[in-house]
């Protein structure tokens, strides 16, 4: 007998067999006294289990991707969804002309035979609203305005009401707004596709029950909640369906449910709506009358026929479907955290202090120059597989090449026009008493002289390319590694473009000064000048006897004959100024002086997306310690409650 334990001797009406299974008969009896409680005595086994999926969806679990076992009611416009919701319920809910249910109503049943009275409350946009039977149509027609505003629009925000009372069935179930193809006076244009887009993210998770709720009055198959649910269910096999107005349409309803034409793999179960002030429990014995009494309607199986039975059933899939489930929902909530927990803690820290910011400031120093050490200094650029313009060392003799060619192609140094015509008159012109063999001074002075001069411009073109590239490395290093404090990286940009450019400016003093010594006198700081000399110098004979037998001289390992000795001229230098940015903490010294100062707190204020990224982490992690809490707890009741599991 159902009644959820309490004492039925004395109430006479509806009793379902608590032992029966689904798809076995239940024994229906009808009196004329006052209908039974739908509570099926199994109830108190299964309520934990319910809690716990309750208690997951009051936190929002959902919004981490964590799909709970659910049973969804859909149905087109006026097929009868709010009087079956009802007749469960055993409360009134909001009629009228239109679509009542404009958000999602989380309907969570509770049987409770010790409580004197019912009790009822609405849970919505964080507050809980406390209501009555008297007033629940009102109640959820004000919250359903606050969530969804006035009008006849729709939201996908959830509305959850909560019904503790004696005799009604424990599950909880999810009633989604009537399907309607043409919008109303009042109603939104795409009203049809904002509705069909809310239920299919109700019915397409795998652990969604969907009760289609269809009327007797109309063929199945042109039923749109049918034609959805066959989009995400293609066998059936998670699909109830609860046929309504059997009373108003009776003929071929036996014929409609066997064939199972629209493939319903859970099955159908037959029911008649309450009619105008019936109470329910009225409606109830009216209800297992007329499936006992009517000529058609008493040849359908009373397994599939009465509020009844589909309160048992339902009772029954949602326990087998929370079962099935729970271990994934389980697994998954510890693979959010596993997750969760180590992004939170490779995320910087929160702020909250000038020797924090300095802490975090001094941190983003280190490893902006760790990182300029392997790219500038030591030629590694792991850190910067796919970014080539961050291959410093590979970019630096790219530039030095072509500075070489850019030398060697230069109009001085054009050997195939006038060759050695002016040398020999230089040569005739500084005629006098020397030493065999040896170049006079005035000759070599000349030479060299004319030949710096003549290049001597192009140089600091190479000196601007050089630092131009290192400014251009050195801030995109910096900006890596600070790239979560947005106004402290315009203050690094500005301290290393000024840095670079001093440097820039005392690296092109000092070259032109070599530069300016080398045109007064016979002077050269290259230090591979003499290896130079003396491979010009092995080459000497074969030269003078090429001057005499061809136009064109070409010289064993250097090609058609160019001032070779000038192409490595400022790699020593260069390669000095580099080691001075990074090695000498001159960078980091500059910067800090730059960024010194009581503001260095407010420099150090993160992204607002990174305190959102680290707020929504937080709360993530706090909802998914909560749950696992709650699931804890009711594997810690299992354990110690086995009969209870093996129940289900």
């Amino acid at each position: 007998m159902v009644g959820g334990g309490k004492n039925t001797s004395s109430k006479s009406g509806i009793i379902v067999n608590p032992s029966a299974k689904d798809g076995e008969d239940l024994a229906l009896t009808v009196s004329v006294a006052h209908a039974q409680p739908l509570a099926a005595s199994y109830n108190d086994r299964i309520r934990p289990l319910l809690d716990a999926v309750d208690r997951l969806r009051n936190l929002m679990v959902m919004k981490e991707g964590i799909h709970l076992p659910t049973i969804v009611v859909v149905g087109d416009q006026s097929s009868g969804k709010s009087s079956v919701l009802e007749s469960l319920a055993g409360i009134n809910l909001p009629r009228g002309q239109g679509i009542c249910t404009r958000v999602p109503l989380i309907m969570q049943l509770q049987d409770n035979p010790q409580a004197d009275r019912p009790e009822l409350y609405l849970d919505f946009n964080g507050k809980v609203v406390p209501t009555d039977e008297d007033n629940i149509a009102k109640a959820i027609n004000d919250a359903t305005d606050e969530i969804a505003s006035h009008g006849k629009g729709v939201s996908n925000a959830p509305l959850t009401l909560v019904i503790k009372k004696y005799g009604i069935p424990d599950f909880t179930m999810i009633d989604l707004s009537g399907i309607t193809r043409v919008p109303v006076f009042g109603q939104p244009e795409n009203i049809y596709e904002q509705i069909s887009e809310m239920i299919m993210e109700y019915i397409r998770p795998e652990e969604s029950i969907i009760l289609n709720v269809l009327s007797a009055t109309v063929d199945f198959s042109t039923c749109e909640s049918i034609r959805m649910s066959q989009m995400v269910d293609k066998t059936g096999r998670r699909s109830l369906a609860v046929v309504t107005k059997a009373d108003k349409a009776p003929e071929g309803l036996l014929e409609k449910v066997t064939a199972d034409d629209v493939n319903v793999g859970l099955g159908y179960v037959c029911v008649r709506s309450r009619i105008g002030a019936e109470t329910h429990e009225e409606a109830r014995l009216e209800e297992a009358k007329l499936f006992d009494t009517h000529p058609l309607l008493c040849k359908i199986d009373k397994s599939i026929v009465g509020v009844p039975v589909l309160a048992q059933k339902l009772t029954q899939i949602q326990a087998t479907i929370i079962a099935k489930y729970f271990p994934e929902i389980v697994m998954k909530i510890n693979d959010k955290l596993d997750a969760n927990v180590p992004e939170l803690k490779s995320m910087p820290k929160n702020l909250s202090s000038v020797e924090d910011a300095m802490m975090a400031f001094m941190e983003i120093m280190g490893l902006a120059k760790e990182s300029l050490r392997k790219v500038l200094l030591r030629g590694e650029f792991d850190e910067y597989l796919d970014e080539k313009d961050m291959h410093c060392t590979a970019r630096l003799v790219e530039m030095l090449n072509q500075y070489y060619n850019e030398l060697r192609n230069c109009t001085e140094n054009n050997l195939t026009t006038n060759f050695l015509l002016e040398e020999i008159e230089v040569l005739e012109e500084a005629k006098g008493i020397g030493l065999p063999d040896v170049l006079p001074h005035t000759a070599f002075s000349f030479f060299l002289q004319q030949k710096t001069k003549a290049i001597s411009s192009k140089l600091p073109s190479l000196v601007v390319r050089v630092w131009d590239y290192i400014e251009g490395v050195v801030i995109q290093a910096l900006m890596q590694h600070s790239e979560n404090y947005p106004q402290l990286q315009s203050s690094m940009r500005r301290a290393a473009s000024s840095l670079i450019n001093k440097m820039k400016g005392k690296m092109m003093n000092r070259m032109m000064k070599v530069v300016k010594m080398e045109k007064l006198t016979d002077y050269t700081c290259n230090p591979e000048f003499l290896l130079e000399k003396n491979t010009l110098m092995n080459e000497q004979g074969h030269f003078l006897r090429s001057c005499t037998s061809s136009s064109r001289i070409f010289l064993e390992g250097f090609g058609v004959v160019d001032v070779t000795h000038l192409h490595n001229h400022n790699r020593q230098l260069i390669q000095q100024a580099v080691h001075n940015l990074v090695n000498k903490e001159k960078k980091e010294k500059e910067i800090r002086r730059e960024l010194s100062g009581p503001g260095i707190k407010r420099m150090m204020e993160e992204k607002p997306e990174m305190a959102e990224k680290r707020e929504k982490l937080n709360r993530n992690i706090k909802l998914l310690r909560e749950s696992a809490e709650v699931v804890a707890q009711f594997l810690n009741r299992i354990a110690t409650d086995g009969d209870s599991a093996n129940d289900l």
